[in-house]
């Protein structure tokens, strides 16, 4: 079981990569924030094979629900419900600025995505990449306890 949670919390952040990579979206930086906790989680996953397993997967548990947390904060970023906590989320603004020239010089080379601008996956289905996500944390953060819990 400890396998199977680790390839669990690993395919999160992969799938996010490829929808990236082959589907075009363009994340955030509260996307990118939602990620390195699933590789935390694969980690103790792992390590539930050689170590007390019931205390590395409930931590395990515990970095996926951190997920989860910054899935909740995103989806009521992205219906408006609250602003980002982080200041990169905002959409560039001239600032001080005095010319075009000063306003192309503070671009990154790769476009940041306001992170109130919700990314859909799958057309047509109302659920963005963080509302997909924050689901998915918290039925992995579940069967991760569950699996901790049970007995061998």
């Amino acid at each position: 079981m400890p396998l199977l949670i680790a390839l669990l919390a690993a395919a999160a952040p992969l799938l996010a990569m490829a929808t990236e990579r082959w589907g075009g979206l363009n994340p955030c930086l509260l996307c990118l924030w939602q990620r390195p906790s699933y590789w935390v989680a694969a980690m103790l996953a792992l390590l539930a094979l050689a170590l007390p397993r019931r205390l590395m997967l409930s931590l395990a548990a515990l970095a996926v629900l951190f997920s989860g947390a910054v899935a909740l904060v995103h989806v009521g970023v992205e219906a408006g419900w609250w602003p980002s906590p982080l200041p990169g989320c905002a959409a560039p603004q001239a600032g001080q600025a005095r010319s075009v020239e000063d306003l192309l010089a503070t671009l990154s080379p790769r476009p940041n995505k306001p992170c109130d601008e919700p990314a859909f996956l799958i057309p047509g289905l109302p659920l963005s990449m963080a509302a997909m996500n924050l689901a998915y944390a918290l039925g992995l953060a579940g069967f991760i306890l569950w699996t901790a819990r049970r007995r061998r």
